[in-house]
């Protein structure tokens, strides 16, 4: 059963970077263990000014990061020292634990590639059991994951559990996440099992109950089985899980305890908090 519709709002993160935001909304703070999501793009820069759009070094705690691109190519650093070039169809998943810092650099001539870069960016709570665990960043490629053509409908499972298959993608609680390509007039189930699930548009059109939905709107859905139809060759990332209780969000920090947000603010503006060690000459200063 359909519980809501949100829509994005726009938001700009400098030089031409534009996102739509969709998670966290006024009245619906998560969905399952999902606490964020933002949808960057397609945007196209020249060359020449494809510097300014990097995002510099900035830290997290309590969640972990999934960054997974429909088009472009973006660097990753870490203050673990990681360095990973993240491509379309790849997930990379970044448990912030304690805490960790990392970049987002253009610096591939394909950065801005395939028509833009495009960024479909996720952030899942971790249970109250995880939340101060090791920091971690995994990397794994497109062809590791699972992938299938269902009544037309193409689908990749990013991470979790789903649809009678499983992703490699290591989860710390029960959550599901998919790309699915539905071409016009093809309809796609959602996969159930769990307590919340969502529907993101992120290109095209579906129809659910005789009410059409176009980019930009996010369909949160109860543990109810349902369906809907694309009206368009449409781009949807399906997602949802179990939720993990109560959630404090501050900029980038993300905990079930106040207090451990206010230590977090106070080490990354005392500097207490690691840089990446190939990338430590700049960084995002805590807001306010």
């Amino acid at each position: 059963m359909l519980d809501m519709v949100i829509d994005a709002r726009e938001g700009d993160l400098g030089h031409g970077l534009k996102v739509r935001r969709l998670l966290p909304y006024a009245r619906r703070r998560h969905l399952g263990p999902f606490v964020f999501l933002d949808h960057a793009g397609p945007v196209t820069l020249a060359p020449e000014h494809t510097r300014s759009a990097d995002v510099r070094p900035h830290p997290h705690i309590g969640l972990a990061t999934v960054s997974y691109l429909l088009s472009g190519q973006i660097t990753h650093r870490d203050s673990l020292g990681v360095r990973q070039e993240i491509r379309p169809g790849d997930v990379n998943w970044m448990t912030a634990g304690r805490g960790i810092s990392h970049s987002e650099r253009f610096t591939h001539p394909d950065s801005f590639a395939g028509g833009g870069l495009e960024l479909i960016q996720m952030w899942v709570a971790l249970p109250e059991t995880d939340e101060e665990c090791e920091p971690a960043f995994t990397h794994y490629p497109k062809a590791d994951l699972p992938e299938w053509t269902d009544h037309g409908v193409w689908r990749r499972l990013v991470a979790g559990t789903a649809y009678g298959k499983t992703s490699p993608v290591r989860t710390h609680s029960p959550m599901f996440y998919l790309h699915a390509e539905c071409p016009e007039g093809a309809t796609l189930p959602l996969p159930g099992g769990y307590s919340e699930q969502g529907l993101y548009v992120a290109r095209g059109a579906v129809e659910h109950d005789g009410q059409v939905y176009t980019p930009g709107q996010l369909l949160v859905f109860d543990g109810a089985q349902d369906s809907l139809t694309a009206r368009a060759d449409s781009t949807l990332m399906v997602f949802g899980g179990e939720p993990l209780g109560e959630r404090h969000i501050f900029w980038n920090f993300v905990s079930s305890r106040r207090e451990r947000i206010e230590q977090a603010k106070a080490d990354w503006a005392a500097g207490r908090m690691p840089l990446p060690p190939d990338d430590h000459d700049e960084w995002i200063p805590l807001p306010g």
